[in-house]
């Protein structure tokens, strides 16, 4: 019977030691569990955000702008105004190319010494009269016609033709000066009733010497 109760109480006694290791043991996980989450959760918290770059075919697309080619020019016709002859311009779009810096001005001149579409308007530039150059230099704008420039009319036709060319090569920089040539010669002085150029000429020296 002492054997028995004896051994009742070792039985016993182990029991509630395993019982505490458990419950020891039991705790250790659940503070370890809670603690590792916790860890997690604050690790979470204070980390960077992740930036989402998108593919590369959803990124937006950028078309380049259309450069415009086109510079406006003003062509010289003369106009009765009933009082005197006036200069009167026609703007002009001509498409411009930046390694033809003439390019402009050429067209100016072509079109200009091809006549005018408005009936009231006109020109004293004799037909046929062709441009055999333009060039830009350090004293100013050369341009070369042929030699039907000179043919025909009295002094208020050379004056009306002179200036038209004039005002048309300065349409782009009224201060600039102006030399016209015919066949590459400088021309001093045009028609029969000969009528000097006092060259260069500028549109302030055509106001105060000729008087259309």
């Amino acid at each position: 019977m002492k054997q028995q109760q004896g051994s009742k109480r070792i039985s016993s006694g182990v029991i509630a030691a395993v019982s505490a290791a458990v419950v020891a043991v039991g705790g250790g996980v659940a503070w370890l569990t809670s603690n590792s989450n916790h860890s997690s959760s604050s690790s979470n918290s204070n980390s960077a955000p992740t930036a989402i770059t998108p593919p590369a075919s959803q990124l937006p697309t950028t078309t380049p702008n259309q450069i415009n080619n086109e510079q406006t020019a003003q062509i010289y016709f003369l106009k009765d105004t009933g009082k005197n002859i006036a200069l009167v311009p026609q703007s002009i779009k001509v498409k411009a190319d930046p390694n033809k810096p003439n390019q402009v001005l050429e067209a100016a001149l072509n079109t200009l010494l091809a006549g005018s579409n408005n009936k009231t308007d006109s020109t004293t530039i004799p037909k046929g009269t062709k441009l055999l150059g333009l060039n830009m230099k350090d004293d100013g704008i050369h341009v070369n016609l042929s030699q039907e420039f000179t043919s025909g009319g009295g002094s208020t036709s050379m004056i009306g033709r002179v200036g038209q060319v004039l005002y048309t090569a300065t349409s782009l920089d009224p201060t600039a000066k102006v030399y016209i040539e015919v066949n590459g010669n400088k021309l001093d002085v045009i028609g029969g009733e000969g009528l000097e150029l006092e060259q260069p000429l500028t549109r302030n020296s055509f106001q105060k010497n000729y008087q259309l």
